[in-house]
Order: C-alpha cells, then sequence, then structure tokens
C-alpha cells in the first residue's frame, strides 16, 4: 500500500487496524512519512506508542522490524554477529579434510552464510514490500554511547561491517523511536527526530479506543471502566494503569461475565490493572468503593 496522503489518510489507516489516533498524533505521523524523518514519540508506559508501529506495519503492508532495547546492548547486538559455532565446525571440517588453504577459507568463514543479521541491519536491506518500519522500542533504557551509535546510523542509513563493507539501505526504513522517559534522552537524537508526546487519552477518546479493542463490551461496562480508571490515575500510586491495561482488565471483566463495577469484582481483578503491590494495597477495602463512587458520580447526566 502506498503511504497515506493526507492526515486523515493516516488516522483510516490507523483505525483499520484498530488504533483510534487523535489529530496531533496522526499529523506527526503523516509528516514522518512525507518528510522521511525518524519519529520519536515519548510518554507513560502503556499509552500506545509501540501499538502505533504495529498499526503502521499493518496498514502499509510493511514489514515491522523491531529492535527491543535494553541495558548494556551495544552496537554488535543491534547490526550484526557472526555465528561462532557454525564457523567453528567449517573450521574443523576444513580441517580434517585437509583441502582448504587459508585465504580461501577465511573468505567464506566471513561471508552472508555465517552473518546473523540483527534488526538495524535487516532494516537497511531491499524489501519488496517497499521500505520496513523499524521500531527502535524504549530507547530510554539503554546508554548514552548506544544513543550516539544510533544517531550516526540513522544520519547515514548505512552500517560498516569491517569482513565484508559497507551496506547502505536503498531505501531509508520508516524509523519509530520510543521511550518511556525513566531518563531524559539526549538532544542530539531527539533533533533528528520528529518529537511527540503521547498523552493519557481523554474520557471520549479512551471510549473510543476500547470499543475498538474490545468491541465485544457493553457500552455501560465500557463507560464504567473507562471512568474508573481516569479516576484511578489521580491517585497517588507507584504506576499509574495505562491504556493497555483499561482494555486488559476490560476484557478480564468480560471473561467473568461482569455487567457492573462493584468493589468485590474490582477487588478481584486489580492484578489487571495495576502490577505493584503497594498500589494494590491502597485500593483494599473502602478504597475501591470510594474510587467507584466518584466515576459513577461523573457518568451520571448533569
Amino acid at each position: 500500500m502506498h503511504q497515506p496522503q493526507s492526515i486523515d489518510a493516516v488516522q483510516q489507516v490507523l483505525g483499520a487496524q484498530g488504533y483510534v489516533c487523535g489529530r496531533a498524533l496522526a499529523t506527526v505521523v503523516f509528516l514522518a512519512l512525507k518528510l522521511g524523518r525518524p519519529l520519536f514519540l515519548e510518554g507513560e508506559a502503556g499509552v500506545g506508542k509501540t501499538e502505533i508501529a504495529k498499526a503502521l506495519a499493518g496498514g502499509l503492508g510493511r514489514r515491522l522490524i523491531r529492535l527491543q532495547c535494553y541495558e548494556g546492548l551495544d552496537a554488535s547486538s543491534a547490526v550484526y554477529e557472526w555465528n561462532f559455532p557454525a564457523q567453528m565446525v567449517a573450521i574443523r571440517t576444513a580441517e580434517a579434510s585437509g583441502g582448504a588453504d587459508r585465504n580461501s577459507l577465511q573468505t567464506e568463514l566471513f561471508s552472508d552464510e555465517y552473518l546473523i543479521e540483527r534488526p538495524l541491519l535487516q532494516a537497511m536491506r531491499p524489501d519488496e514490500n517497499g521500505a520496513p518500519i523499524l521500531l527502535i522500542d524504549e530507547l530510554d533504557r539503554t546508554d548514552e554511547p548506544f544513543e550516539a551509535f544510533l544517531l550516526e546510523a540513522l544520519s547515514d542509513f548505512q552500517v560498516t561491517i569491517p569482513e565484508l563493507g559497507t551496506v547502505k539501505a536503498p531505501e531509508p526504513p520508516i524509523v519509530i523511536v520510543t521511550s518511556n522517559r525513566t531518563r531524559e534522552v539526549h538532544d542530539a537524537l531527539k533533533r533528528r527526530c520528529l518529537y511527540h508526546w503521547v498523552d493519557y487519552p481523554d474520557f471520549e477518546r479512551e471510549i473510543e479506543i476500547l470499543h475498538a479493542r474490545a468491541p465485544e463490551a457493553a457500552d455501560a461496562l465500557s463507560r464504567e471502566v473507562v471512568a474508573f480508571v481516569q479516576r484511578l490515575r489521580t491517585e497517588d500510586l507507584f504506576k499509574k494503569p495505562g491504556v493497555a491495561e483499561t482494555i486488559d482488565w476490560a476484557k478480564c471483566l468480560l471473561a467473568l461475565d461482569v455487567i457492573n463495577l462493584s468493589p468485590e469484582v474490582i477487588g478481584d481483578t486489580l492484578g489487571a490493572i495495576l502490577k505493584y503491590q503497594d498500589d494494590i494495597q491502597k485500593l483494599q477495602g473502602s478504597e475501591a468503593k470510594r474510587i467507584l463512587d466518584q466515576a459513577k458520580a461523573t457518568l451520571e447526566p448533569a
């Protein structure tokens, strides 16, 4: 599929994949596609940053290549590695046969046959469906040396393998970088990208999202779930629930054939929306009822 030619078209492409997208986010996605710039998405965990890349890949019919970041990630793990066990087998086979000379063996060992391509190198290979979508997920988990390497790679869209030479992308991949902001990412990398803060959605937007992702949920239950979660986000919690938790909770309630929220049901299913015991303990007893009553009050007609 060709790239969308308008902001409305971006919303339609994402919407067809079940991703409800506001105008501001659709605009920055459109500009990233139009200008060929990486898109840097920052926000709390669970607000849908990673899902944008998945929805865009599905909507455009492009391959999604994901580089999951973690502490200690280095260039070799992100670009390529040599298949050392296979190389050792080839060396021993050559020694046993006594037929291979050193130069030809070295050429054979450092060929594409023994190359393990990691996400960055995969994203620079040609693809019949068009440039792939490269998702660099949770960049804030890595350290500054990897950021510096990534900045260079995103500037030229090429990497060098000493044994094989330089690999340059025939068409730059569509790059989406996400961060949960556990630390600040360097300004130099942010300047290379178009930036957007992905916030928690408002009530009506979250209802839209829930209808798209859990369409079997009745409207009354969906409204109670969203109202409760949105009220919960105003509490002093270690980790506020994201949209992903809203969707998970609704699906859990459906599996239990719940029609309306009650303090008892909330107490039994808190593990679907809260992931820390300290937060769960805060909602024991009358606290769940208090928040539920406040949530239901917001749903009553004025």
